[in-house]
């Protein structure tokens, strides 16, 4: 019986804990977001683009981290729906 309380015990905590971090986790993309791929086929027309280092998510859109040919780092903000750079 007691292995039983203590292994519910646990249980609890862990599914408590994983929705805990869940809440923690940035949004996704809306419905009517744009592709990521045409977003970025954008930084590639880019003038002296070389090539994308980093792409990251968050709540205020895609920022896009790209290297151009003089060795240059650029970091863009994009808005998933318009394609936009913010």
């Amino acid at each position: 019986m007691r292995a039983v309380v203590l292994a519910s015990g646990i249980a609890f905590l862990l599914g408590a804990g994983g929705s805990a971090l869940a809440a923690d986790d940035p949004a996704l993309p809306p419905q009517n977001a744009r592709k990521l791929s045409e977003i970025l086929a954008k930084v590639e027309q880019r003038n002296d683009f070389r090539y994308v280092k980093e792409v990251d998510w968050s709540r205020d859109g895609y920022t896009v981290t790209y290297y151009t040919t003089d060795k240059a780092k650029v970091e863009i903000t994009y808005d998933p729906v318009s394609g936009e750079p913010k």
